[in-house]
């Protein structure tokens, strides 16, 4: 059975139009990894054409979830993902609803295609060892230090500044 075919076979969880809860563990486990690092191995997958199967980006929790094949427990060992197996569940919208809330699905193919372990592992390895370029900040070097004699022309005086605008301090008593 597909994921989508078991989205629609899964309870609605109360108070929640359009959310359900996937019973994980059973045809497929789910590999959670932070977002940030999920989508760069998801881009990374993408552009070498890889076989994704379903992809799941939770907003609040700030995680994507990738439906891999079970009994993959060892391929994850030494990296920042939580592997959801048999036992877990899944709170999933279902395929139609995507919204700026909750999130929704990058990846979620008609047919029973998961992402294979060992590729996505390969692209969260990329991800730690390569980590994307930070920008180098420079200071600007043409600033000149102030001083009272380059101060900004208009600068608000007591004369110049309305009377119930200053601070109490700077009011003159009359």
């Amino acid at each position: 059975m597909s994921l989508r075919e078991a989205l629609r076979a899964a309870p609605l969880v109360e108070d929640v139009p359009g959310v359900h809860l996937l019973a994980v563990g059973h045809e497929w486990d789910v590999v959670r990894v932070s977002a940030d690092t999920g989508f760069l191995a998801l881009s990374q997958l993408r552009a070498a054409d890889e076989q994704l199967g379903p992809v799941l980006y939770d907003r609040p929790g700030n995680y994507l979830y990738f439906a891999v094949p079970t009994g993959s427990r060892g391929t994850w060992a030494g990296l920042p993902v939580h592997l959801l197996h048999k036992g877990s569940w899944l709170v999933a919208p279902n395929p139609y609803r995507c919204d700026e809330w909750f999130g929704g699905w990058c990846e979620l193919p008609d047919d029973e295609r998961l992402t294979a372990p060992e590729t996505l592992r390969r692209a969260l390895e990329h991800q730690q060892i390569a980590p994307a370029p930070q920008p180098k900040i420079v200071a600007r070097e043409d600033r000149q230090e102030w001083k009272p004699s380059n101060a900004p022309v208009l600068t608000p005086t007591l004369d110049a500044s309305p009377r119930a605008l200053l601070p109490r301090s700077a009011r003159h008593r009359s």
